[in-house]
């Protein structure tokens, strides 16, 4: 008999395979979709115009993107409230505003991009025209986040996590000189050029972007806010080690992957493109095609796969961040988890987001410089949002007792002068 409730309570147990997964959540989702379309783009191009000598970047924007994106998911923790609803009652609104602007402006243009990119990527595999495919894409992106339940759509999300290793199965098909490959990831190959610059901008750019940011500390809230269990940590700070310890495992992890995904395409172009003098690649679409005649149709057809599937992860997180921003920054209820008749504000820049989003493929924007002038104002965006997360978060207004210091405060601040020296880069690479 004992033996017996032994094993039913040992089945009653979660696995600890089952308590792992459930700390991936935010921070996972933040990094898969850091790889969106257009980061593909940007890493295609990296690859191909730099070879494996870009590869060391990778290792440096890790620490720097996951110390900035675990100060923001513990100010959603610790408040109650993401990165606009703690600017919006700590600074002055015409500066919340101006940022806000800037950043829907940012999300809306790289939202287009994506879309367009995925449609060029599916109209590659099975033809018929890209149009159809924008505006399909664009509905179900924006729709599934207003219809589903919020459980039911994360765990989606999560899922399609998984469409990212599609470009570790492209690194496998392809034949890469592995000690020159590694060459390139741990000795820093640094040129003083236009080119060069402009693609280590790039690169940081796009694994340190405000929307990042925004989305994360707004999950943690909203994880938070839907469970009648947990209160904000400043105001019941038990739980603090615990949920700290889940925070830096789920964005070290989710920002783990977002890198190690990057380096397979910076590789795998690197190995295929570069190597037989491919070396302008304009978008993810574009690499995708390239591959073909390199390294085989299976590769265009893992490539391709791979831009449809994280398009449908980024959007959501883009449409989604730009939502929460201004929602919180005007004060108004927010969340995935509330009906739309109980956010209305909220639902309402989701859904014009993702409209805008569709329209844009329509006017005729040349979508190589649309998203060079993303990246530019996400480059502009980023610094002042990181100077103003990084005060926020020592003063125990904000934080109670639970100011960030030591030496993740300091990563934070490395991470944001990184992001400022982006902007001097940005503006020598178009002088040099």
């Amino acid at each position: 008999m004992a033996d017996a409730a032994v094993t039913a309570k040992a089945r009653k147990r979660p696995s600890r395979a089952k308590n792992f997964l459930k700390t991936l959540g935010p921070g996972l989702i933040t990094g898969a979709s850091d790889d969106d379309p257009s980061g593909i783009g940007t890493y295609s191009q990296a690859g191909a115009q730099l070879g494996f000598g870009i590869g060391w970047t990778m290792l440096l924007s890790y620490p720097l993107m996951a110390g900035i994106q675990e100060i923001s998911a513990r100010v959603g923790r610790v408040t109650g409230h993401g990165i606009a609803g703690n600017v919006c009652r700590h600074f002055p609104a015409p500066f919340l505003w101006m940022l806000l602007a800037i950043m829907c402006i940012a999300n809306t243009v790289n939202i287009a991009a994506d879309l367009g990119a995925m449609a060029d990527a599916l109209k590659l595999l099975i033809g018929g025209p890209a149009a159809i495919y924008v505006v399909a894409f664009g509905v179900v992106s924006v729709a599934a986040q207003i219809w589903f339940d919020y459980k039911r759509y994360v765990a989606v999300l999560r899922w399609l996590t998984l469409s990212l290793l599609a470009y570790v199965a492209a690194l496998l098909i392809v034949n890469v000189p592995w000690g020159e490959a590694l060459r390139g990831i741990v000795v820093p190959t640094i040129k003083w050029n236009g080119a060069f610059l402009t693609t280590l901008v790039a690169i940081l750019g796009t694994t340190i972007s405000p929307y990042l940011f925004i989305w994360q500390s707004s999950q943690e809230a909203e994880e938070q806010r839907i469970d009648k269990n947990k209160k904000p940590l400043k105001r019941d700070g038990a739980d603090a080690p615990e949920e700290f310890q889940r925070i830096r495992l789920d964005t070290f992890i989710g920002m783990g992957f977002s890198n190690l995904i990057a380096l397979c395409i910076i590789i795998t172009t690197a190995a295929t493109l570069h190597s037989k003098g491919v070396t302008d690649v304009q978008s993810s679409a574009q690499a995708a095609e390239a591959l073909k005649p390199l390294a085989g149709p299976l590769a265009e057809l893992i490539f391709a796969l791979g831009i449809v599937g994280t398009g449908l992860l980024a959007i959501p997180v883009l449409a989604g961040s730009s939502a929460y921003a201004v929602a919180e920054g005007r004060k108004c209820p927010v969340g995935l988890g509330r009906k739309p008749k109980q956010a209305v504000a909220f639902y309402t820049v989701l859904a014009i987001s993702g409209l805008l989003g569709i329209a844009l493929n329509f006017i005729g924007i040349d979508p190589i410089k649309a998203l060079y002038w993303s990246a530019v104002l996400n480059g502009v965006l980023a610094a002042p949002v990181m100077v103003a997360l990084m005060v926020l978060v020592r003063r125990p207004k904000v934080m109670g007792k639970l100011v960030v210091n030591g030496w993740l405060y300091w990563l934070g601040w490395a991470s944001t002068a990184a992001m400022a020296s982006c902007i001097v880069g940005m503006a020598a690479g178009i002088f040099i």
